[in-house]
């Protein structure tokens, strides 16, 4: 099992910066790749962006050129800096990790970003 705990979500003003952290424990050899999702109220869960083990990175459009992720030193860490935040960049933001069977299968519990106009 792999536990993931995310931190930083919070209120900034549109064109301002947060930025995610998460840390996995448990059985982190498991995992091929880590990414964050969000989803906003009344839409479907979305992919962000993913790095893989290999730090292979991946971005969805509405966010390329203003999100970064990346990885700690101990690669058991996982950060998403969000700069140039707009307002409907607001949701709920879930860290997540897939495993060896390519589905996401371990999630975060999730940590609320608003962005204010």
């Amino acid at each position: 099992q792999v536990q993931l705990v995310e931190s930083g979500g919070g209120l900034v003003q549109a064109g301002g910066s947060l930025r995610l952290s998460c840390a996995a424990s448990g059985t982190i050899f498991s995992i091929n790749a880590m990414g964050w999702y969000r989803q906003a109220p009344g839409k479907q869960r979305e992919l962000v962006a993913l790095i893989t083990s290999g730090g292979t990175t991946n971005y969805a459009d509405s966010v390329k050129g203003r999100f970064t992720i990346s990885r700690g030193n101990a690669k058991n860490t996982v950060y998403l800096q969000m700069n140039s935040l707009k307002p409907e960049d607001t949701a709920v933001y879930y860290c997540a990790a897939r495993s060896s069977s390519g589905y996401w299968d371990y999630w975060g519990q999730g940590t609320q970003v608003t962005v204010s106009s």
